[in-house]
């Protein structure tokens, strides 16, 4: 299993090493692309996360003691906040990411920084990851 808190301190490590938030989308849109893409077979409705301005497909699978999480978008800087979502919870236990608070949000600056349609998007998507964590320990 992985630790989040080490995923997390590698992220907000990365992101110190730009100088201006042009350069931090810029890397954004650089981890969206890197994301392994989603079959079409993949994409389905029941996928679809609801609460997003743009397509957001979102695939969790696994046990409770470790979940993989594979996600796409049709918008480059939501894949990018995907691809910084599945590093720090792709791998963990449900109890961890359910324990585990996303402080690497605010110690990046991206609540500042993100439109807010962008914002609804990346709280839908970890409310998203959170419900479905709960649901593995309930079953």
């Amino acid at each position: 299993m992985q630790d989040i808190t080490v995923a997390q301190k590698s992220i907000i490590e990365d992101f110190s090493l730009f100088d201006s938030w042009l350069d931090r989308y810029q890397y954004l849109i650089d981890l969206g692309k890197a994301l392994p893409p989603l079959a079409e077979s993949e994409k389905t409705e029941d996928r679809l996360l609801h609460g997003c301005q743009s397509r957001v497909w979102l695939i969790i699978e696994g046990e409770a003691e470790q979940l993989t999480i594979r996600a796409n978008s049709d918008a480059a800087i939501v894949s990018g906040l995907i691809a910084l979502l599945i590093r720090v919870y792709s791998g963990a236990s449900a109890e961890q990411i359910l324990n585990t608070r996303p402080d690497f949000i605010s110690a990046i600056g991206l609540q500042q920084h993100l439109s807010p349609t962008r914002a609804n998007g990346l709280h839908a998507m970890l409310e998203a990851i959170n419900h479905t964590a709960q649901s593995y320990l309930e079953d």
